[in-house]
């Protein structure tokens, strides 16, 4: 277990350093694409990326708290593996996405799956703020992020038009949101950073693409709903 602690702590710090050590990722580049888009609909607008300040050190934090506190309690144990291969992705992602969307797309899925695996192992009772919320975050900024990660990808390679990709990314976003916070209802910080991400969407399309604002917050309310009801659970 101590092994696994250690090298949850190093990559989640590789991680957090990666964005000062590569150029800003503001979006992948129109012109690595056949079809090219200035801004995807299914991007959130820029601001909504700073949460990744949040992700960051809410994780590290739960990365020291863990070899610290926790090195040998079986309950934080479970979640170290697949934590660690999502974040140490992570570390490598920032430098994969600038010159190969395709790879980069399949890499954020794993990430995200990865992370979603963590916080479906992760014990939303014991230590439930270093914990599972943290992971949580994580968890919930990739699901949405993998889904914006296709959606730019289909529309770049002319396999959907831009509209139509991110009301069907919009839609895969809401079905895995929707299971994973059912599954997990004790923790609403996954269901509530999935909300933050959408209202991102929003944004982004206000006054632009109405059909994807719309989309997007009808995915906004249903999400509401869903944490909604499980807190009456």
């Amino acid at each position: 277990m101590t092994f696994r602690a250690i090298l949850l702590l190093l990559v989640t710090l590789a991680f957090g350093a990666a964005p000062l050590i590569t150029p800003p990722f503001r979006g992948y580049d129109p012109a690595l694409f056949p079809v090219q888009i200035v801004d995807p609909a299914v991007q959130p607008a820029g601001y909504a990326f700073s949460i990744w300040g949040l992700i960051y050190l809410w994780l590290i934090a739960h990365a020291a708290f863990s070899l610290w506190k926790r090195t040998d309690n079986t309950v934080w144990d479970r979640t170290r593996w697949p934590l660690i291969l999502s974040v140490a992705l992570g570390s490598a992602w920032l430098s994969i996405a600038p010159v190969a969307p395709i790879l980069a797309t399949v890499v954020i899925w794993i990430m995200a799956a990865t992370a979603i695996t963590a916080f479906l192992r992760a014990d939303t009772e014991t230590d439930r703020w270093m914990l599972s919320a943290p992971i949580a975050i994580l968890a919930g900024w990739l699901s949405a992020a993998a889904a914006v990660s296709t959606g730019v990808v289909i529309s770049g390679y002319g396999l959907l038009p831009d509209t139509a990709a991110a009301a069907a990314m919009i839609a895969v976003t809401l079905a895995l949101a929707t299971w994973v916070q059912r599954t997990k209802p004790r923790m609403p910080v996954y269901g509530l950073t999935v909300i933050w991400a959408l209202i991102g969407v929003t944004v982004a399309n206000a006054g632009i693409n109405p059909i994807i604002a719309i989309l997007a917050g009808i995915g906004i309310a249903l999400m509401a709903l869903t944490l909604a009801t499980n807190r009456r659970a």
